[in-house]
């Protein structure tokens, strides 16, 4: 009688014990977060190289990059890209690059007036004209420089032109002088005198 006791025992003993109800069911599954976002910005290459230079590398060096840019500009090229600059209105970028363009010219009063738009923008506080001051100042003093040379190289021109028409004038006084001297040092020609065959006998 203890051997079937022992035996009934061992088996309810090696049963498994049944799951629990919370270990059967799976854990839920979280929903996402949505996040709102943003509209999608225009990639770099669809903005225009002057404003996607100055987006990435700053006011300052974008202003150099387009100065080297336009080194290289005459004649109809340099007139066309006057206009289209002149067409961005009066901020500062535009009247820096303007100015730019206009000392290229080697016109008097194009450089004069280049001087004038960088005035301009070294007395604007704004704060987009703050970073191109320092080059404003630069531009400023290399242009009164090259303003005073060709000023000079302007008088030197007029004063070889005043000289060589003193020289011609000069040059045609002394050839009436000559022309004068020439008639005096002629030999005056004596009067023809009548053959002894044609004097009437008396």
């Amino acid at each position: 009688m203890a051997v079937p006791c022992a035996l009934l025992l061992a088996a309810c003993a090696s049963q498994p014990k049944p799951p629990a109800e919370a270990d059967a069911l799976p854990p839920p599954v979280a929903a996402p977060r949505v996040v709102p976002v943003e509209a999608e910005p225009r990639a770099p290459a669809t903005q225009p190289a002057s404003l996607f230079t100055q987006l990435t590398q700053g006011p300052l060096t974008a202003m150099l990059a387009y100065a080297d840019k336009v080194r290289p500009l005459g004649g109809a090229d340099l007139s066309a890209e006057i206009a289209r600059v002149g067409e961005q209105g009066e901020t500062p970028a535009a009247q820096m690059q303007l100015a730019i363009l206009l000392a290229q010219t080697r016109v008097p009063a194009d450089l004069a007036r280049a001087l004038g738009l960088l005035q301009r923008v070294i007395a604007n506080p704004a704060p987009e004209a703050q970073p191109l001051h320092p080059l404003a100042r630069a531009l400023a003093a290399r242009y009164v420089e090259q303003r005073r040379v060709e000023d000079d190289r302007d008088k030197q021109v007029q004063q070889l032109r005043d000289s060589q028409r003193r020289i011609d004038q000069l040059n045609e006084r002394i050839e009436a002088l000559r022309a004068i001297e020439r008639s005096f040092a002629r030999p005056n020609t004596p009067a023809p005198t009548p053959s002894n065959g044609s004097r009437s006998n008396p």
